[in-house]
């Protein structure tokens, strides 16, 4: 645990601010639930929750399925990491953040998707040169809690019908098993 210097008191009704340049850093949002551990210290923790980071392992299992169908590598991300990652090394990917522009084509809550007449592409993750041909924001409850993307095979590849299908009944069913 690193110190910041940054020192707040709890207001009458409990509040807590954290400073706008901690939440810029941490990516917290307006809204974003956190998660309190305490510990025999007396330590409080603050932790970014992740509702469909609790479905990591069943996301493991479905994306194997997905890979299989399509022979593209998946990754599922939540708001800030990817949690899930199928045929691409789990070293390399997984607690790996999203990049930037990615991160604003989810905000937009619809589909990226390549096409033959538009041969766009997007980085998922930062640091790592991998290319999303499609990108499906998972939504639960009305909110987006992470995505879903579809890795090129090659620079060439154009996702087809099936593909972008497969994609967002994915996106959908992952959202509809977070509401449960």
């Amino acid at each position: 645990m690193k110190a910041t210097g940054i020192v707040r008191r709890i207001d009458d009704l409990g509040r807590v601010v954290i400073p706008k340049e901690i939440r810029r850093t941490m990516r917290i949002r307006e809204g974003d639930p956190l998660e309190i551990y305490t510990d025999s210290d007396g330590e409080v923790i603050f932790k970014k929750y992740s509702p469909i980071g609790e479905l990591s392992r069943f996301a493991t299992l479905y994306i194997e399925a997905l890979v299989k169908s399509t022979e593209m590598p998946v990754v599922i991300c939540d708001r800030d990491h990817c949690i899930a990652a199928g045929a691409l090394s789990k070293k390399e990917v997984l607690e790996r953040r999203i990049a930037g522009d990615y991160e604003d084509i989810i905000e937009l809550r619809r589909p990226f998707i390549r096409t033959a007449s538009d041969m766009k592409s997007v980085s998922p993750l930062e640091g790592v040169d991998y290319k999303a041909g499609i990108a499906v924001p998972v939504i639960s409850q009305g909110d987006i809690c992470g995505s879903i993307a579809f890795i090129l095979p090659d620079e060439k590849y154009v996702p087809n019908e099936a593909d972008v299908k497969l994609a967002q009944v994915a996106a959908s069913f992952l959202g509809k098993q977070m509401e449960e």
